[in-house]
């Protein structure tokens, strides 16, 4: 069954995380993702161990239902092919420093949107254009900590923490995505494209919530606390008899319940915790009491019993147990095609339905069809090959 998306061309310049966890998301739900590859290869492929099929778990796990091959863009011919396969492309996305296009002579708004009125170009950039920052490089761990991100993640005594999955480069793969996609449904309308800009800065400062809501309310500066949430009470991790357990109480219907499941009816009519304003003012006096009660249940008991009472609760597990978890499983949220295992398309469309078709590829494994469908004779193919404007091989890279 054809996905969302099928009709839909993607020319991918991007390298590492941001851009191309966008381009894969597009792609599982059906567009024609063509990942353009520097001639030393995304470096990402190199970012291991685990390996598995010559393919670094890193780079696996944002580029599978692509196509890739290997181009020369510091060549002109090289730049030469990128034109020819925009010619019926509808998305260009990068990620290169600002200018870099426009040094190609591959600039949006001096070339591209001339020869191609109806293409959505996407650029991921780290600080934007312009600004004080504007043009510098962005890497995910030093935008969390210029932007805050790190300030109020972690505990208070350990002092800034990153975050321990690149939320920044994920998120701003997200909204790159949903930007492609708002232009496209606008092109519909209008016949046009447009250039999108999607800094890693400003896409860190707009996921910052609630911290930067509350600072921005109340001048305050945001604080880490912990496992614990700025503004609820309780919700927070607890010990229990036998692991860890999460609790996400966000209202007082469901606080009642949980004092009833526990067998603390009185907790509620207490005046330090009526409501969350109060329990957010006695938080340790809260935490105390519940702490108390927890550490004499087993976890794995009390999860089902509180969800069955519509109490958000949750067991603390690692990784591999979620990934073994029966309900990760009933999902189909582990896929697999061949050797390659992935994560599975989290959003659920009930007739085009998006999947994972294909493995991420080998460096350069698609070179030859793609230039052939491009128009290109086995004549040409080989000179362009032999010339290393098109790639094989990944270039050596240089060691000092």
């Amino acid at each position: 069954m054809a996905g969302s998306l099928d009709g839909i061309k993607v020319v991918d310049l991007s390298r590492v995380l941001g851009g191309p966890y966008c381009t894969q998301m597009l792609a599982d739900h059906g567009a024609e993702v063509i990942k353009v590859e520097p001639p030393l290869g995304d470096e990402t492929r190199s970012w291991g161990p685990p390996f598995n099929d010559e393919l670094s778990a890193y780079f696996s796990g944002a580029n599978r239902n692509k196509r890739s091959i290997a181009i020369d863009l510091q060549q002109p011919e090289g730049r030469d092919l990128i034109l020819r396969f925009l010619q019926d492309a509808d998305v260009l996305v990068h990620n290169f420093k600002s200018g870099t296009l426009e040094k190609w002579g591959l600039g949006y708004a001096d070339v591209l949107r001339a020869r191609f009125p109806r293409l959505v170009l996407c650029h991921v950039t780290g600080f934007g254009s312009d600004g004080p920052l504007g043009g510098f490089p962005g890497y995910d761990a030093v935008v969390q900590a210029m932007t805050g991100l790190m300030s109020i993640n972690g505990n208070p005594s350990d002092g800034p923490t990153r975050m321990g999955t690149p939320i920044v480069d994920i998120g701003t793969g997200l909204i790159a995505c949903n930007a492609i996609l708002a232009a496209l449904l606008e092109r519909g309308g209008s016949g046009l494209g447009q250039a999108i800009e999607v800094p890693l800065y400003d896409c860190a400062i707009s996921m910052m919530h609630p911290q930067a809501a509350n600072s921005l309310m109340s001048g305050q500066i945001p604080l880490a606390t912990g496992n614990g949430h700025p503004n609820i009470v309780p919700y927070d991790m607890f010990e229990t008899s036998n692991g860890k357990l999460y609790l996400a109480i966000g209202n007082n219907g469901q606080f009642a319940k949980l004092c009833d499941v526990l067998g603390l009816p009185e907790v509620p009519c207490d005046p330090r915790f009526t409501d969350n304003a109060a329990r957010l003012a006695h938080r340790s006096e809260m935490t105390e009491v519940l702490s108390e009660c927890l550490v004499q249940h087993d976890a794995f008991e009390l999860e089902p019993v509180l969800l069955k009472a519509g109490i958000p609760a949750g067991v603390v597990r690692n990784v591999n147990e979620a990934l073994e978890h029966p309900h990760t499983r009933h999902r189909g949220m582990v896929v697999s095609v061949g050797t390659y295992r992935g994560t599975g398309v989290p959003a659920r469309l009930s007739r085009t339905p998006g999947a994972v078709r294909a493995a991420p590829p080998r460096f350069g494994q698609h070179s030859r069809q793609l230039l052939r469908e491009a128009g290109l004779t086995e004549a040409e193919i080989d000179r362009l090959t032999q010339a290393n404007i098109v790639r094989e091989e990944p270039r050596m890279r240089e060691t000092t």
